[in-house]
């Protein structure tokens, strides 16, 4: 397998309009890296840059130690999964998938061999004399990552593979491709909208904003220690909680004041707040950092009230709302909430993260930092 590096990689389209930004991404060899942010980031264009099928405006990209800027497509040694699967409609399975190597003029052995390889490995092999309109979606995708397989390339490239799946093939396929990558030893690169994945199958997330890398790190680094509003909210689901409050003084100590309620920070990250006294910031708590209290007087108690009330069998979901500011709360079903009636929440202060209101990035960067040594 490989190694691939972006170093300053940009694509610029015609009126200057720059779709990435100065992307330096290092995929180690047998990686699983994850690129995820919203429509129009810029994930995709740089899948897209990486396989060759994009020309790159800035910058340089090496797979394996070989700069593959003016390299061909063909030539790179990759293999890519697209999200409408991109198979021949009038080919058989085993065609679809030994098509590539037949233009590789690769043996006829070496091919079937191949090619009843991968279909063992995904457990296609009683498809292989279908057409793929015969064929569900889910069955269609593993023929696509078949085909891919088959090549044995240096880096697998995934373009919102699962996109097309409905909820239930999704969570399937997502434990599949990852124990696929488990087996394969290989280095991938996969690009989704979607954190659930980007959580559940990276060893690295890269998430993007506007054309720029936000944050690079393992999926807990980044859900724990977000460097900015945009990361916090983003990975995490029901993604995470933002309150602006004040810093003041209050009792010889630093409180956060919301407007209906004071709530004290954790001892270790006091001396981060110092600097904002007097300054309005943003509160970030993710929903299942709430714990619902029946003490109202309890420390940092928030009183809100109740707007929605989603029942998921394992856990509720609820739409709170402060005086002025909605928030959600992840809980257990050992309760039963009322929409309408006001509940109280004590948050996990040492949970907690906060955010330049201006900037939007975290407070607590320094301490972030300290902790990654």
């Amino acid at each position: 397998m490989a190694k691939v590096e972006l170093k300053a990689i940009s694509k610029v389209y015609e009126g200057s309009v720059r779709a990435v930004d100065n992307a330096n991404i290092v995929v180690e060899d047998k990686e699983f890296v994850v690129f995820v942010g919203p429509s129009g980031c810029g994930k995709s264009t740089t899948l897209r840059m990486v396989a060759g099928l994009e020309d790159i405006s800035e910058g340089e990209l090496y797979i394996d130690g070989e700069l593959m800027n003016d390299v061909p497509p063909k030539d790179r040694n990759i293999a890519m999964v697209f999200q409408n699967y991109a198979l021949y409609p009038h080919m058989t399975v085993y065609e679809n998938m030994a098509f590539g190597l037949r233009i590789k003029k690769v043996e006829k052995s070496e091919i079937d061999r191949r090619v009843h390889e991968a279909a063992r490995i995904l457990d296609i092999e009683k498809f292989l004399d279908r057409k793929p309109k015969a064929l569900s979606g889910g069955q269609r995708q593993r023929v696509a990552v078949g085909r891919a397989i088959v090549r044995n390339p240096k880096v697998f490239l995934f373009d919102e593979p699962l996109s097309n799946l409905d909820a239930k093939l999704r969570v399937q396929m997502r434990a599949e491709l990852s124990d696929l990558h488990l087996r394969l030893n290989a280095t991938m690169i996969y690009v989704t909208h979607d954190q659930v994945e980007a959580m559940t199958m990276a060893n690295k997330i890269v998430v993007m904003k506007d054309g720029k890398i936000q944050q690079i790190g393992s999926p807990l680094y980044l859900y724990n220690h977000p460097v900015n509003k945009f990361v916090a909210g983003f990975i995490g689901s029901p993604p995470m909680n933002f309150l602006t409050v004040k810093v003041t003084e209050k009792g010889g100590g630093i409180a956060l004041e919301e407007g209906s309620f004071d709530i004290k920070p954790a001892p270790e990250h006091v001396e981060y707040l110092k600097k904002y006294l007097g300054k309005e910031i943003y509160f970030g708590i993710r929903p299942e950092n709430l714990s619902f209290t029946e003490t109202p007087g309890a420390d940092n108690n928030m009183a809100v009230k109740i707007t929605v009330v989603e029942p998921l069998g394992a856990d509720i979901h609820l739409w709170l709302t402060t005086a002025t500011q909605p928030l959600v709360a992840r809980t257990e079903p050992h309760h039963e909430f009322k929409v309408g009636e006001t509940a109280n929440f004590v948050p996990h202060m040492d949970k907690a993260r906060y955010f330049d209101k201006e900037t939007e990035l975290s407070i607590l960067a320094e301490l972030d930092a300290a902790a990654q040594k």
